[in-house]
């Protein structure tokens, strides 16, 4: 290797060519996940291997973002022109433009550890290259392939430089190199949107050799929030009262996180305990006190309600200075914004450390030990199986949905810590082909965590404790929370294969588990779960389309729901907002005689709406 430079330039061609000169054209590439890639130099380094087929460019990474591709015309109709207002006006990557094309020349190679979920279904390229990993262990994984080059997006502040959302591995190659392990050029782009981070997310201004200051720079990638379901809402008042004051938390992301945090803001409001004593469901944890000593976050993905429980003074137990230890964000731009104008003794109390210290408990481990008391991890899953083993990252079919990610590296923690727990959380039911399918199975197509390790699950019918618990139990204690439509095919399933006595049956309190138990349960408290608890960038138009849009993607998938959909369109009240509504994606505001189908099973939608919100 040459000597590293030091170079601060305006011009992404510049640091190209200094890549390839360093390197002699043989790049290989760490990459972080998610926000903390440097689109601006990546996309100038790709197009000059995609040039020149000299050079070799293998890319190591995860979470490439990429705003959505609409997959319908009328989801086209109500994304696109909302796109720059919710996804932020970032940049396509070119390796991911051509891998969806088939582009991607052989001097280009690609592997990622975790996917933007569902965004690479059927890509075949990408499928292929797809390396399964803890995120804990991806670094080894990326270590073993002794990458010569790394390149993060960089947030600046008076000559400093902070790593700010991706300290992940990161800061652990940054580390080796520093021991003299790793041997690699690190380069950087100056980001003015990112957040500085202070304390182990700085760097050293002369560790990077190669920095973009002063080009015109992207605005950083805005992960919408999506509408809290009445399921959601469901399963966040039964996590709440699990979580003891004092302990340690962690939540993933998604609606099921969002609501997790808002049931804990209410349980600290002093809100949560009339909605758990009219709950017909099965619950187990009786924490419902508002928090006095308040929480510490342990956490791999900084989320919205993790913020938002800081912001509140939920999470205020400190360990070492800290707060919250995080290892990356992607969040809205709203998050971004508060996290910059954050006092900097505040911020301060949010320390970005890489992913071997929050999702292990290797190095330190007694002070992690003191520090992690009463924790508590809580993650979704995609489906769950009745002897407690779950799938969180892949279809039957072998096709790779997100991936490992650092969920196994949790539920680990909950069995090597004193006191802690690990929760899994899911709906009872996903709609497929216009039907109700239940996510609760007999077996399991592919398992992320094996029911050996088997501990909390979650739906919105409550808790299932499994751990420790012997097979026949835990068949009951999963039936007890699955949806009642399929209560009795998997009990039958679980009776032919000898695992539940014969003569068993399901006790009448947990045969009433159903969408209408469960309206009956919320629908008077609707004034404390919003479907939006942490806010959102939706406006109240788009807010009116989004649950109708999910009834029409329902029921289009079949013919009863289709007629059910015309019939709604025609006998039902109109929405209060219909005309604003069908004008917002392109439609007429009053029907007529004649009018497109589409537009009138939008209509019908809305009307469905409409009744369940008055009742009908």
């Amino acid at each position: 290797m040459v000597e590293r430079p030091h170079i601060r330039t305006d011009d992404p061609t510049d640091i190209v060519n200094r890549i390839i000169d360093y390197t002699g054209g043989d790049i290989r590439l760490a990459l972080p996940l998610g926000l903390g890639k440097p689109v601006t130099i990546l996309n100038a380094l790709t197009q000059a291997a995609v040039d020149d087929p000299s050079v070799s460019l293998s890319i190591f990474t995860a979470l490439t973002l990429e705003r959505p591709v609409p997959s319908s015309d009328m989801e086209r109709c109500f994304l696109e022109p909302a796109m720059d207002r919710l996804f932020g006006r970032y940049p396509k990557i070119g390796y991911a433009r051509m891998l969806h094309e088939g582009t991607l020349p052989p001097n280009i190679t690609v592997n990622e550890f975790f996917f933007l979920a569902g965004r690479w279904l059927g890509v075949d390229a990408a499928q292929q290259s797809y390396i399964s990993a803890n995120y804990t262990h991806a670094r080894d994984v990326l270590v073993g392939q002794s990458p010569n080059v790394m390149m993060q997006l960089l947030a600046k502040d008076k000559g400093r430089f902070s790593l700010s959302s991706n300290t992940d591995i990161s800061a652990d190659l940054l580390r080796f190199r520093a021991e003299g392990s790793l041997d690699f050029l690190f380069v950087g782009e100056v980001s003015g949107e990112l957040p500085f981070m202070p304390g182990p997310a700085e760097v050293v201004p002369s560790e990077v050799a190669l920095v973009l200051d002063g080009h015109p720079q992207f605005e950083l990638f805005s992960a919408v929030r999506r509408p809290v379901s009445e399921v959601d809402h469901a399963i966040g008042l039964h996590v709440a009262p699990l979580v003891p004051d004092g302990g340690t938390l962690q939540v993933g992301i998604g609606s099921i996180g969002d609501a997790v945090s808002h049931a804990l803001l209410l349980r600290h409001r002093g809100k949560i305990a009339p909605l758990i004593d009219d709950s017909p469901f099965l619950a187990l944890g009786d924490e419902t006190a508002p928090f006095t000593q308040g929480l510490y976050a342990a956490t791999e993905m900084l989320v919205g309600g993790l913020l938002a429980l800081f912001e509140k003074g939920v999470i205020r137990r400190e360990v070492n200075g800290a707060a919250i230890h995080a290892g990356f964000f992607v969040e809205t731009t709203d998050f971004y914004r508060r996290l910059r104008e954050m006092p900097a003794e505040r911020r301060a109390k949010i320390q970005m450390m890489p992913v071997s210290f929050t999702n292990a408990l290797y190095g330190d481990e007694g002070a992690k030990r003191t520090a992690r008391v009463g924790a508590r991890f809580v993650n979704g899953a995609m489906k769950a199986g009745i002897l407690g083993d779950v799938m969180s990252d892949m279809v039957k079919d072998g096709q790779v949905v997100s991936g490992v990610g650092g969920q196994f590296d949790f539920v680990s923690q909950a069995f090597a810590l004193e006191g802690a727990r690990s929760v899994i959380t899911l709906p009872a039911t996903r709609m497929s082909g216009g039907k109700a399918e239940s996510n609760i199975l007999w077996h399991l197509p592919a398992v992320t965590v094996p029911r050996h390790m088997r501990d909390i699950v979650v739906t919105e019918y409550g808790i299932a404790d499994l751990r420790g618990q012997p097979d026949a139990e835990v068949v009951a204690r999963m039936i007890a929370i699955a949806d009642s439509r399929f209560q009795e095919e998997l009990l039958d399933q679980a009776k032919s294969a000898g695992k539940i006595p014969a003569n068993y049956e399901i006790r009448a309190a947990h045969r009433r588990n159903s969408p209408h138990t469960l309206s009956g349960w919320l629908r008077p408290h609707r004034d404390l779960l919003p479907d939006f608890p942490l806010g959102t960038d939706f406006d109240d138009i788009e807010r009116q389309l989004l649950p109708a849009l999910a009834i029409l993607k329902n029921n289009s998938q079949s013919w009863q729901g289709r007629l059910r959909l015309f019939w709604s369109s025609l006998a039902l009240p109109r929405h209060d907002r219909e005309g604003e509504a069908m004008k917002r994606m392109g439609y007429t505001a009053d029907p007529y005689l004649g009018e497109e189908l589409e537009a009138r099973a939008l209509r019908g939608a809305l009307r469905m709406i409409a009744g369940k919100t008055s009742g009908n």
